[in-house]
C-alpha cells in the first residue's frame, strides 16, 4: 500500500509536516467546532454573516460567506453525514495526491460550488434562500477520485437518501407533531444506516441499503437523481453547488493525470485489483 501513497511530488518541508493529524481530520474538527459555535450564536443572534445567501453575494456583501459557509452545517445529522463521508473519501485522497493538494482542491471545490449555488438561485430558486455545508468540496474530492481511480469500488448507501426524500414528502401531509417525531426517528435511522457500514455483520450492514459502485459512477448517482427529483420536490439539498464542486474535481484529475500519466496509471492499476 505504501507504494501508492505520496505518487505525486509533494514538497518535504511545509508548514503541514509540522502536524501530526492529517489535514482530512484536522478538516473534521474545524468543520465540528465551527458548527457547534454556528447552533449556538444562532440561538440569539443574526447569523447572516456566516451563511451563503446568494442575494448578498450578488450585491458584493459578505463574500467571505463562500468560505464560512463551508465550515457550518445546518443541524447534527448534516455534520454527521457530511463529516462521515469527509474522513473516508479525504483520506483516501489525501494519501495519494498528499496535503497541500488536497487542501487545495477542497477548499476551491467548496467556493467554486458556492458560486454554482448562487447563479442557480438567481436561474431557478430563490436568492434569499441561504446554504450551509461542506457537500460541494466533498464532491469536489469525489471528482478527483472519479477520474484517478475510476474503477474502485465505493458503496452509495441508499438509506438515508430514501429518509430525506420521505422527510421532505411527509413534511405538507402529516401534522406538524408527527412530522417532528417522524424527522427524529428518521435522524436516528440515518445514523444508524451509517454506523452500520462499519460493522462485521453483514445482515446489518444491509439496513443501509448500499450499493457497490465504481468510483467514476458514484458522482453521477448521488447528484443526477437528486436533480430530477428537484424538479417536483422541493429537496433541502443544494445540488448545484455539488455539481459545481465536482467539476472543480474532474478537472483537476484531468490536469493530474496528464500531468503525471505513468503514476495515475500505476495507482489505477492498483485500485483495480480484486
Amino acid at each position: 500500500m505504501s507504494g501508492i501513497y505520496r505518487v505525486f511530488p509533494v514538497k518535504k518541508r511545509s508548514i503541514f509536516s509540522l502536524l501530526n493529524f492529517s489535514v482530512t481530520i484536522q478538516l473534521i474538527f474545524l468543520t465540528v467546532l465551527c458548527s457547534i459555535f454556528f447552533w449556538i450564536f444562532s440561538k440569539f443572534a443574526n447569523t447572516s454573516n456566516f451563511v451563503l445567501t446568494p442575494s448578498l453575494i450578488a450585491s458584493g456583501k459578505n463574500l467571505w460567506t463562500l468560505l464560512t459557509s463551508i465550515l457550518i452545517h445546518a443541524n447534527f445529522f448534516h455534520l454527521f453525514a457530511n463529516m462521515f463521508s469527509l474522513f473516508f473519501v479525504g483520506s483516501f485522497l489525501e494519501n495519494i495526491i498528499g496535503k497541500k493538494r488536497f487542501l487545495c482542491t477542497y477548499l476551491i471545490a467548496g467556493l467554486i460550488g458556492g458560486l454554482f449555488f448562487v447563479v442557480n438561485a438567481f436561474l431557478f430558486g430563490n436568492p434569499d434562500i441561504p446554504a450551509v455545508g461542506a457537500s460541494g468540496a466533498i464532491f469536489g474530492l469525489l471528482g478527483v477520485l472519479a477520474v484517478l481511480v475510476p474503477y474502485s469500488k465505493i458503496y452509495l448507501i441508499l438509506g438515508p437518501f430514501i429518509l430525506i426524500v420521505l422527510e421532505v414528502v411527509l413534511q405538507g401531509i402529516i401534522p406538524p407533531s408527527f412530522s417532528s417525531l417522524f424527522n427524529l426517528i428518521a435522524n436516528i435511522l440515518m445514523i444508524l444506516m451509517i454506523f452500520s457500514l462499519l460493522s462485521f455483520n453483514s445482515s446489518f450492514r444491509k439496513i443501509a441499503l448500499p450499493v457497490e459502485l465504481p468510483m467514476w459512477l458514484l458522482p453521477i448517482i448521488a447528484i443526477v437523481p437528486l436533480a430530477i427529483i428537484g424538479l417536483y420536490i422541493d429537496l433541502p439539498i443544494g445540488n448545484s453547488a455539488h455539481f459545481g464542486g465536482l467539476v472543480v474535481g474532474v478537472l483537476y484529475g484531468v490536469y493530474l493525470r496528464k500531468k503525471f500519466p505513468n503514476k495515475t496509471k500505476r495507482i489505477q492499476a492498483y485500485f483495480s485489483q480484486k
